[in-house]
């Protein structure tokens, strides 16, 4: 018999699904092995089952006796996780389960990041599929893929199948609260080939490394004004370029467009190696002043480069890098004016890649007005222009606008109010964020949607940690959502 790590919690069955599912790779890109996992549970079970192309997965189940006549509800989440891990972690997200642990009653992985975002949601619509106790209208369940790199699978799938008249997304990550509205997003993928010419021989490589940032998401925590690795590491090179003009070997940092790096790093050749190092760790102590709390702990590391470079970018594609992390705005733009404390657009540069041919930057906005969007297009457009990038404009997605009138975020609040207890002010909020409420919302004219979950921390990096009461307790608001009678 399975031994499970969660233990103390009700429904027990919900939490060992939760591990179950955490044994099976689901890294974006990567979630045919989930969706075989959910198509033979629903086939070992009976329920309507469909997989498209993509390995969205819908299951249907009937309604209970005496709910036939009440609308429809659909529960959704994606199956797919972001895939952080910290420096020296062995573990290879494409073969491997995650290594589970409880701490304080907080559910972590170790090294890695947990994928509650949105694993939470998959244990929960197995959870209820499998029930033989829960009552219910017609539930329909909606795993889909791609989330984390472009909401592919919710874009992807076909609706027509879809009966439900109202929408509980499981993908939110604060307890008591209902998003009723989200921001759209944007992809900017800005890409060159540079020249590589032989090192001279005066020159001497150095290494450059920015680490220990807290990282995060790039769109619910970017109003945190977080470090974003990258960033920092090309404001450093960029000031020391203008004082002294070096040549640049090899750049690397991040690893999603969603998420705020924590780590970059640069090779780089200079005559005057000594002074260069010099520099950056004196200029280490600016960086430090734009920093929050959080990132206390970055480590700013310069010295020698290990290995030997033959080749290195010319002054002119060197200084091009530099000017494009410059032009292209980052973190923060606007806010929302009658909310000053809610984001209304952003840019998160969240990768840097060189893979020996091709340099790669990759941003990803946000904004809640699709004009706003215009313009980080157009932004995009003429910083690519002027500095000679190509320019992929990719996963376009547009927000999800409130629905004033919503029956659903008012059940929310009522069953809130029973699970959370006297004090507990459940309530309703707009996310910078992308959801897949948007989407499927455009696609099924009429839908009553809003998207719930429970306390969630620091997703999308490795502290990522989940709960385990709040799951619970997520779990019991949405049963009595489900077990709600209109009229």
């Amino acid at each position: 018999m399975k031994e499970y790590v969660i233990s103390g919690y009700q429904p027990e069955k919900l939490f060992n699904y939760f591990e179950d599912i955490s044994a099976v790779p689901r890294g974006s890109g990567n979630e045919s092995g989930i969706a075989d996992f959910i198509v033979k549970f629903a086939a070992e079970r009976g329920l309507f089952c469909l997989r498209d192309d993509l390995n969205n997965v819908f299951i249907r189940k009937p309604a209970t006796p005496g709910y036939e006549n009440q609308p429809g509800i659909m529960l959704q989440g994606h199956t797919d996780m972001v895939c952080e891990k910290n420096a020296g972690t062995e573990h290879d997200f494409l073969t491997d389960g995650l290594d589970l642990y409880v701490e304080d009653g907080w559910l972590r992985a170790r090294g890695t990041t947990l994928g509650g975002d949105d694993g939470c949601a998959v244990a929960a619509m197995l959870y209820a599929l499998d029930s033989d106790t829960l009552r219910h209208p017609e539930l329909e369940c909606l795993f889909t893929t791609g989330e984390e790199t472009g909401l592919y699978g919710a874009t992807g799938f076909d609706y027509s199948v879809v009966r439900s008249k109202k929408l509980i997304n499981l993908d939110s990550e604060a307890e008591g609260v209902a998003t009723v509205s989200c921001a759209g997003g944007i992809g900017l993928d800005f890409s060159f080939v540079p020249d590589r010419i032989p090192v001279p021989a005066f020159c001497r490589p150095l290494s450059v490394e920015i680490s220990g940032l807290s990282g995060g998401h790039s769109g619910e925590d970017i109003i945190r004004e977080k470090g974003n690795a990258i960033i920092l590491l090309m404001r450093t090179l960029s000031a020391l370029y203008e004082e002294h003009p070096f040549s640049v070997v090899t750049l690397s940092g991040g690893g999603r467009g969603n998420a705020i790096p924590r780590e970059a790093s640069a090779v780089i050749f200079t005559d005057e190696p000594e002074s260069a190092e010099a520099f950056i760790k004196n200029y280490a102590k600016t960086l430090r002043e734009w920093l929050p709390a959080c990132d206390s702990g970055m480590k700013v590391r310069v010295g020698k480069a290990k290995g030997r470079y033959e080749k290195m970018l010319t002054l002119a594609d060197t200084s091009r890098i530099f000017s494009l992390t410059s032009f292209v705005p980052n973190g923060v733009i606007s806010r929302i004016p009658e909310k000053l404390t809610m984001v209304e657009t952003s840019d998160n540069l969240g990768i840097l890649s060189d893979d020996g041919e091709k340099i790669l930057l990759v941003y990803h906005g946000r904004s809640s007005l699709d004009s706003r969007m215009d313009v980080l297009a157009l932004t995009a457009k003429r910083a690519a222009k002027v500095l000679g990038f190509d320019l992929d404009i990719n996963g376009r997605y547009s927000g999800w606008p409130m629905k004033a009138d919503s029956e659903l975020a008012g059940e929310f609040v009522s069953a809130a109010k029973k699970v959370l207890g006297e004090g507990a002010v459940p309530r309703t909020a707009a996310i910078h964020a992308g959801l897949e409420c948007g989407i499927i919302c455009g696609a099924v004219p009429g839908l009553d949607a809003i998207s719930i979950g429970p306390e969630l921390k620091d997703i999308h990096s490795p502290g990522e940690r989940l709960d385990l009461g709040s799951f619970a307790r997520m779990w019991e608001i949405v049963r009595i959502m489900l077990e709600t009678k209109e009229g």
